[in-house]
């Protein structure tokens, strides 16, 4: 990254399109207090940067039929770097792995699994997780619901 310090405007810009990606140049350049041409600069320069790693779609799991979320903490028997990194990039092969987290403390990673059901995702677990190199254990959480999805990162607190 070029640069540490973001301004208020900055901040603002990235406030902004965290809520809403799709807001148009001018109407961020607007609410950042700015004209068009400089929003877009500073736009390009944080995504430049590293700030704003790209856009996505908010997509509904359940209305594409994925009714199933699964935490699972998984151990593995060595944590020496290679080993980790071997199980990140394996993690970065299973679509149904949609964040892996590695921790400290007694689990080694932490898994958001999302899958169409719960077979599927027992399939997965039998087939892929438990069965991939270094896996010691694997404990699942099934999510009942979710009451707070807020996906990026709390601006509004700074």
């Amino acid at each position: 990254m070029a640069r540490d310090k973001l301004d208020d405007i900055d901040q603002r810009i990235l406030s902004d399109l965290q809520a809403d990606g799709r807001m148009t140049n001018v109407d961020l350049a607007r609410r950042a207090g700015i004209s068009a041409p400089p929003c877009l600069r500073r736009v390009r320069a944080l995504e430049r940067d590293g700030f704003i790693r790209g856009y996505h779609a908010d997509l509904d799991a359940k209305s594409l039929g994925f009714d199933v979320t699964v935490f699972a903490m998984v151990g593995l028997d060595s944590q020496a770097e290679n080993d980790l990194v071997a199980f990140e990039e394996r993690c970065a092969d299973w679509p149904m792995v949609r964040e892996c987290h590695m921790l400290a403390g007694e689990v080694d990673f932490l898994l958001k699994i999302v899958a169409r059901d719960w077979d599927a995702y027992q399939s997965f677990l039998t087939g892929s997780l438990t069965a991939a190199p270094n896996v010691a254990h694997v404990k699942s959480s099934l999510a009942i619901r979710a009451s707070k999805v807020q996906p990026g990162v709390p601006l509004e607190a700074d």
